[in-house]
């Protein structure tokens, strides 16, 4: 590649950068105060790494004491940030509030009777091919059903027929948050616990009311679930075994007496992995879900591609089902980062393992990082490194994995989380096309493709309140979290690396 195509390519990505900042921007204008603060968060967030990773193309290296300065001021002004938002969220929710409420009460009169005359026009007849037969609620229950709808929260003008229950087409009168709770709270009332009431948007984006028996929840993993469950376990643990073989240069399998030796690269993996699915299952707790036994992924490569579960019980938002998702990538990014630059600060000549340096252009952000921290050790063919770096580097894999924006992976659920299913369907189409061509260079790209087409493809039921955003804070998170997904899957090209020193 010459110097001239990488400098393209490295233009290329600053103007895809500020692109989206502009996107961005403009997104958030129309929302006034609030909308520019969220979108300055957002920023804060992302501009330490953004002005890392821009300084470190043009030859300009900060060390690990700047790029920790770095973290611990955008972390600073993003809690800064973070208080002025609030305040001024307060003052805009009392103004929406008051021109709502002025507008529905010149509205009020004048749409009374004309949305009771929709509401009766729209009930089932017999010429209508939402009948009664259609319909296999027993009628009774829908009745009583229809009578929890009101004009100030959500007024329903038509029924229609969805799997075992109903959806109720109308107008949102009320705050999304206020009227979901006082439907809910109607339902639980006159039916029991019997029926769910879902909160979402149809393919139109308009707001829609479904009511579902509860014989629709999801269910408790089967007997035949978590023996493959366990079966998975128990695979894994031998694949990490075996990890650790293949970095001291011998099959553990052939070799099992030399178990000491590999062992402590195979505890490190488990570390990593059980960190993400402990901090899965502590935030479900704390929100009152459920989730299932972890099916972990084994391979000879790496150890573990990580695991995936499944929820068995209804979400009641879109910020559970963000928190949920969010919290097994962050608990084990963190904990592989910091083995990364443990592992990197204790490296030095005659450390246990010695690295081909053309592995470090593999990772943009595990390149850069060792670059700042050993210098010019990576101009040599081979670099000593301490055995934390390469548990560290293995986690930061396993969890950019679990990052990528498809399905039910934590990234898929996190983009589910915060843009809704819309997005995150096409999100996930996109990341499966990415896949599939990347397999051209790394068939392990393939794998994945295959993988998520098969298994994770669907993206995850809607929340009870499917309607409720999430914060903007949790949103920036979650941008954060994909853009670290990038930054370690995504390898130095050779030409940037050469300049940079990083390879031999």
């Amino acid at each position: 590649m010459t110097i001239a195509t990488e400098n393209a390519a490295t233009i290329a990505i600053v103007m895809l950068a500020l692109g989206i900042l502009a996107w961005g921007y403009n997104r958030a204008k129309p929302f006034g105060k609030l909308g520019i603060l969220a979108w300055l968060q957002s920023v804060v967030l992302m501009a330490p790494w953004l002005l890392f990773f821009g300084l470190f193309a043009i030859g300009i290296y900060l060390n690990l004491a700047g790029i920790l300065f770095l973290i611990v001021a955008s972390a600073g002004l993003y809690i800064y940030l973070g208080k002025q938002l609030r305040a001024a969220g307060q003052d805009e929710i009392l103004q929406q509030r008051a021109a709502k409420l002025i507008a529905e009460k010149q509205q009020e009169e004048e749409q009374i009777r004309e949305q009771k005359a929709d509401q009766f026009s729209s009930l089932p007849n017999s010429t209508d091919p939402r009948s009664p037969e259609m319909i296999r609620m027993p009628m009774e229950d829908l009745k009583q059903i229809q009578g929890i709808f009101g004009i100030d929260t959500f007024f329903a003008t038509e029924t229609i027929p969805y799997q075992e229950g109903v959806i109720f087409k109308g107008n949102l009168r009320g705050e999304i948050e206020a009227s979901y709770q006082h439907l809910s709270a109607s339902l639980q009332e006159r039916m029991g616990d019997r029926y769910r009431l879902f909160f979402i948007a149809n393919p139109e984006e308009k707001p829609v009311v479904i009511v579902l028996p509860k014989s629709t929840d999801p269910q408790p993993a089967t007997i035949a679930q978590k023996s493959l469950s366990v079966v998975l376990f128990l695979a894994t643990i031998a694949t990490t075994l075996e990890t650790g073989g293949l970095f001291f240069g011998f099959d553990f399998f052939n070799n099992p007496s030399r178990f000491t030796e590999v062992l402590p690269i195979a505890l490190g993996i488990w570390l990593i992995l059980l960190t993400h699915e402990i901090a899965h299952q502590v935030l479900a707790k704390r929100h009152n879900v459920r989730l299932s036994w972890p099916f972990f992924i084994p391979t000879w490569q790496i150890g573990s591609f990580g695991a995936f579960n499944r929820f068995e019980s209804l979400l009641p938002n879109r910020q559970v089902l963000f928190d949920v998702a969010f919290a097994g990538p962050a608990a084990s990014g963190l904990v592989s980062l910091g083995m990364l630059l443990i592992g990197l600060v204790l490296s030095h000549e005659g450390s246990f393992f010695q690295i081909p340096s053309d592995f470090f252009q593999g990772s943009i952000l595990v390149g850069t990082l060792s670059k700042v921290v050993l210098g010019d050790a990576l101009q040599q063919p081979v670099v000593d490194v301490h055995p934390l770096m390469i548990m560290g580097w293995l986690g930061l894999v396993i969890n950019a994995i679990n990052l990528m924006p498809a399905g039910q992976l934590d990234g898929g659920r996190i983009m589910q989380a915060i843009y809704g299913r819309k997005i995150a369907g096409r999100a996930t189409l996109a990341t499966i096309l990415v896949l599939g061509l990347a397999s051209f260079v790394n068939p392990l790209a393939l794998y994945w493709a295959v993988v998520i087409l098969i298994l994770q493809r669907n993206l995850e039921r809607p929340c009870l309140n499917d309607l409720k955003e999430t914060d903007d804070a949790r949103a920036a998170l979650g941008l954060l979290a994909l853009f670290l997904m990038l930054a370690t899957l995504l390898p130095l090209t050779p030409g940037l690396a050469g300049r940079l020193g990083i390879g031999g």
